[in-house]
């Protein structure tokens, strides 16, 4: 089997015995390819390269965000959350959560269940890495914005289910 270039176009070809090459359209390829691979790039997933993807975990992404209003009094009332305010990972994950602060001067936080205590600052990104073995819910608690006393509640959640 011969795989070769004729002018722009590829083509498969088998060759020996002095028979001529037969030419296969792309498509056809791509066709073939995906498939014997589940893709036309003819990458292979193998359990290694699925066990190196796992053990490099999974980022997620949130920010701390702000809203604000004016009461029926006149006053301003603020609020601040992390967005998105829920998250799903799966039992054993690997998870790099990057938290990047948008809003506020900074919030430290603890995320319970995990013992993982941190803070995130305006302007600047914070990254926790954990893996939750239980399934449950786990809240993401902002202790400067606690409850509706103090402009919140700055709750998030992490729920990890199969």
């Amino acid at each position: 089997m011969a795989i070769g270039t004729a002018g722009a176009a590829w083509y498969w070809g088998h060759s020996g015995g002095g028979s001529s090459e037969t030419s296969i359209p792309v498509g056809k390829i791509n066709e073939a390819l995906k498939a014997v691979t589940g893709n036309s790039s003819g990458t292979v997933k193998t359990a290694n390269t699925a066990a190196n993807e796992s053990a490099k975990g999974r980022t997620i992404s949130i920010v701390t965000t702000e809203f604000k209003s004016t009461g029926p009094d006149g006053k301003p009332i603020e609020v601040y959350r992390w967005d998105p305010g829920t998250i799903h990972v799966k039992p054993g994950e690997l998870i790099h959560l990057s938290i990047f602060g948008v809003n506020g001067a900074s919030h430290p936080f603890v995320i319970e269940g995990l013992n993982i205590k941190d803070e995130v600052k305006k302007g600047k990104e914070t990254i926790v890495t954990f893996k939750a073995e239980k399934t449950g819910t786990y809240r993401i608690i902002c202790q400067t914005h606690p409850d509706l006393a103090h402009n919140g509640p700055m709750v998030g959640y992490i729920v990890v289910d199969s």
